[in-house]
């Protein structure tokens, strides 16, 4: 069975750190392992240090290593969800800046150089965009390659084959950092060039920006890893939590819960922190941790139960392995968490988060930080899914502005409905279609 899986991949032109990476979560899946965390083998936690009450002096601290950092940002995922079939990070999300527009602008600002992790579907693109963003030769790779791991056949573990073979591989999670930087050399191309931290986060990610004070706080405090995390809320209860498991830090995702401790996943009193994906790396310490391990992080497995064809429920069920970045916490001695401001977690994840982010809930700082307005309550916006279907239909139907909404507490559009410009919405808002709403509207 692995040396099947191991020719497969070969074929594919996948490394040999990835394969032998996947192959031990093979066998793990193999033995009988699930992933699965039981909520009787973890703890909650109660306190973390609080980047609101880092010093002047970590600031300080931070503003000298900046010459020893580098921005990475994950951008492997295509924006299917939302209806686009390229990069999301090339979505324009606030005054015609795109994801990747404004971490080349946020990198630039703060004096560091951008690195992305591109998946094959998005690496073309991408690319272009950013050599277009930062003309002219540069000293370091500008992005790595993740790469790709077969579905497995769930009663067999064999690669799964269909009739479009683009559906039996799927991404094997951005735990792919780990082999992916050392496989393709950029580890040892950033060492080389000085830079020893490395801070890593999701593309789609804006509020994710390089901070001084977190900074000189993660080299004050020599720590290999660091986990930036949020206090949870009603609308985090399906995310990742983190627990501590003996005298080691964990991460816990919805897919290792089982049924009977769904409960308390979602219990946000109990665990009261939630991962940002925002994460440091002193590259020395991984790069060690790497070498002493085969090139791979030995991560938790995460084992996730779909179909090949997950539009067709009726298409032959299988398992696709996947490992997190964040669970690396569980694996350096010493890593560590720090609670950080709500700010610096502003994904776009849905076609309602697209039109918070580019309403008036957000303001774009002369440094391209991308900041929510503050003392302004969490907007609810429900869009109706027969006609909000695609980025498209957000554009188009918003004729390419979202309204106002910092008066606005919640906002539901049903039916037809098209919006003109400077519209206003004030309250608990309900726009029902078919409808145009004019210019200038002040609805509520």
């Amino acid at each position: 069975m692995i040396a099947e899986i191991a020719a497969l991949m070969r074929s594919e032109g996948l490394s040999e750190i990835t394969i032998a990476a996947f192959s031990r979560q093979v066998q793990r899946v193999a033995a009988g392992e699930t992933g699965t965390i039981g909520e009787a083998q973890i703890e909650p936690i109660a306190e973390l240090p609080d980047a609101d009450r880092l010093t002047e002096q970590h600031r300080q601290r931070g503003v000298r290593a900046l010459s020893q950092a580098v921005f990475i940002k994950l951008n492997g995922g295509l924006g299917t969800s939302m209806g686009m079939d390229r990069a999301k990070s090339l979505l324009p999300i606030k005054q015609g800046f795109s994801f990747l527009d404004l971490a080349a602008l946020q990198a630039k600002a703060a004096g560091v150089p951008l690195v992305l992790m591109n998946s094959f579907a998005t690496r073309d693109a991408s690319l272009a965009a950013l050599r277009a963003l930062q003309p002219g030769p540069s000293a370091l790779p500008l992005d790595f390659l993740q790469g790709k791991v077969p579905k497995l056949a769930r009663d067999s573990l064999l690669p799964v084959q269909w009739r479009d073979p683009s559906l039996s591989w799927c991404p094997p999670g951005h735990g792919e950092i780990y082999p992916a930087l050392f496989s393709s050399g950029t580890l040892d191309a950033l060492l080389e060039a000085g830079h020893r931290y490395a801070f890593v986060s999701n593309s789609d990610n804006a509020g994710a920006v390089i901070d001084p004070a977190i900074l000189g706080y993660f080299a004050a405090e020599q720590l290999p890893f660091l986990m930036e995390v949020c206090d949870r809320t009603v609308l985090d209860r399906k995310g990742g939590h983190l627990a501590r498991q003996g005298d080691r830090l964990l991460l816990r995702e919805a897919a290792q819960c089982s049924p009977q401790d769904q409960d308390s996943f979602q219990d946000i009193t109990r665990h009261r922190f939630f991962n940002t994906n925002n994460i440091w790396l002193d590259l020395q310490a991984v790069r060690q941790h790497l070498v002493e391990n085969g090139g791979f992080v030995d991560l938790p497995l995460i084992r996730n139960a779909k179909t090949v064809d997950p539009r067709d429920p009726g298409s032959p069920p299988v398992y696709q392995l996947e490992t997190a970045m964040g669970a690396a916490i569980s694996v350096f001695p010493g890593a560590a968490a720090i609670r950080v401001p709500r700010g610096r977690f502003l994904p776009v994840k849905t076609l309602a988060d697209l039109v918070r982010t580019r309403s008036d809930l957000t303001e774009l700082r002369p440094d391209h930080r991308l900041v929510p307005v503050p003392d302004i309550a969490p907007v609810q916006v429900e869009l109706d899914p027969e006609f909000f279907r695609h980025v498209d239909d957000v554009d188009q139907r918003f004729c390419g502005e979202a309204p106002s909404l910092r008066d606005c507490t919640r906002l539901v559009v049903r039916g037809d409905v098209r919006f003109g410009r400077g519209v206003v919405c004030r309250g608990d808002v309900l726009v029902q279609g078919p409808r145009v709403v004019p210019d200038g509207a002040v609805l509520g």
